[in-house]
């Protein structure tokens, strides 16, 4: 596999804290703008653009993308930012909790990328690769980095975890608490080795980012078909990522809030759902504590769900996943939920949130019941790309996320 130093367009240390931001797909508008509000330099005025004008507008107008790429010429030419004077691999290391995950920042070939060697698990939506291609080529730039990982192996992790150390160039918690540690790796020996290791692995694996992966390529060839001479080495061929060890990485649960009970009243939908789960009340609050349990809150009470038997195939990687358990013998059957991404009845909750926000959500009565999962494995989404199937919407909550900003990949 291709891993690829680029000389990054990056913050002085002393606004790196100002700059870096969530990625632009995590935060709304709103929330985008009232950071702006009192810093100027937030990274959002490049990645969600829209917020540089004071009326609605659309996001896919180049004028639009267009003022993201000015406010980032303009921390250019105020060095708040600046290029680097030679091809460098960013370790890349946070800290959120009890947890720490080590990786790095490089480019990633487009042609894996096409060739399935970089893997996907997740559906794109054509209106966003849209935007967000048509982004890459008017900032000229990779301004947020895709989430990969690979299958770690002792030999190549320690090549990486060595630079690890030391005074690094960054050091920084942003407004969530999490931790953002950078060394910049310029040896260009110590960058060969990298290099080199990553040649006898035989994929990547998206862990999070599919549609800056997808809009990245759609860029790319893009970029081809008005070069048609091109080389291969230009930059547009090569896409921003950080990289990742497959065990160092977290998956948080993805819950479910339903506004009603399909007509049904508790005691009817209770019964219908003891027909294919085990279900338990519980005193106090459930958080379900391994795979194949699922904790369902139902006007003010715990119960604790266990599929019966032969209500999924354990041998089959999507049927068997927890979230598509609930959505086979629950969600579809019994509450006529058949597209969960399409149908108003439906909500996901973050576990950033806490099983706290399920509670809050249904005692103010704006949804009636509330579903925890227990979150999906590294394991099992492996295993799904592997089998090259995607997974069901909204089953694995990746976190701590990628700062966007820390490093850009100008084009």
């Amino acid at each position: 596999m291709v891993v690829r130093p680029f000389k990054a367009l990056r913050p002085t240390k002393e606004m790196i804290s100002k700059i870096a931001a969530k990625p632009y797909d995590v935060v709304t508008e709103e929330q985008a703008r009232e950071v702006a509000k009192n810093n100027p330099y937030t990274f959002y005025k490049v990645s969600r653009p829209e917020i540089n004008f004071d009326h609605p507008v659309d996001t896919h107008d180049p004028k639009v993308l267009e003022a993201g790429r000015k406010h980032l010429e303009w921390l250019i030419e105020n060095g708040y930012m600046f290029v680097e004077d030679k091809p460098c691999i960013y370790i890349y290391q946070q800290h959120w909790r009890d947890h720490i995950q080590t990786g790095f920042f490089a480019t990633f070939s487009v042609d894996e990328y096409i060739d399935n060697k970089i893997k996907k698990h997740e559906l794109t939506r054509k209106d966003k690769e849209d935007e967000r291609a048509l982004h890459v080529r008017v900032v000229k730039a990779h301004t947020g980095p895709v989430f990969l990982m690979y299958k770690s192996k002792p030999e190549i992790d320690n090549l990486i975890f060595r630079h690890a150390t030391g005074t690094p160039e960054y050091d920084f918690t942003d407004e969530t608490g999490v931790r953002h540690i950078v060394w910049v790796l310029k040896d260009e020996e110590e960058i060969k080795k990298i290099v080199d290791a990553f040649k006898s692995v035989d994929a990547f694996y998206i862990a999070d980012g599919h549609h800056r992966a997808a809009a990245a390529v759609r860029a790319a060839i893009d970029f081809r078909n008005e070069n048609p001479n091109y080389t291969g080495e230009e930059e547009f061929n090569f896409f921003l990522a950080a990289l990742f060890p497959h065990n160092q990485l977290r998956i948080l649960d993805y819950n479910r809030v339903v506004k009603d009970l399909n007509g049904m009243s508790e005691d009817e939908f209770l019964k219908k759902v003891s027909e294919k789960f085990e279900v338990t009340p519980v005193e106090g609050v459930y958080k379900p504590e391994k795979k194949h349990t699922i904790g369902m809150y139902l006007s003010g009470k715990w119960y604790r769900l266990e599929p019966k038997i032969g209500t999924y195939d354990e041998n089959d990687v999507i049927a068997s996943l927890d979230v598509s358990i609930l959505q086979n013998n629950l969600l579809a059957p019994i509450l006529g939920i058949e597209n969960p991404r399409t149908d108003k009845r439906i909500d996901f909750v973050g576990g950033i949130l806490g099983i706290e926000e399920l509670i809050r959500l249904v005692d103010s009565g704006a949804f009636k019941v509330a579903f925890a999962m227990y979150p999906t494995s590294i394991d099992d989404l492996l295993r799904v790309s592997d089998e090259g199937k995607i997974m069901p919407p909204k089953s694995t909550w990746f976190e701590p996320k990628l700062k966007s900003g820390i490093v850009v990949h100008l084009i």
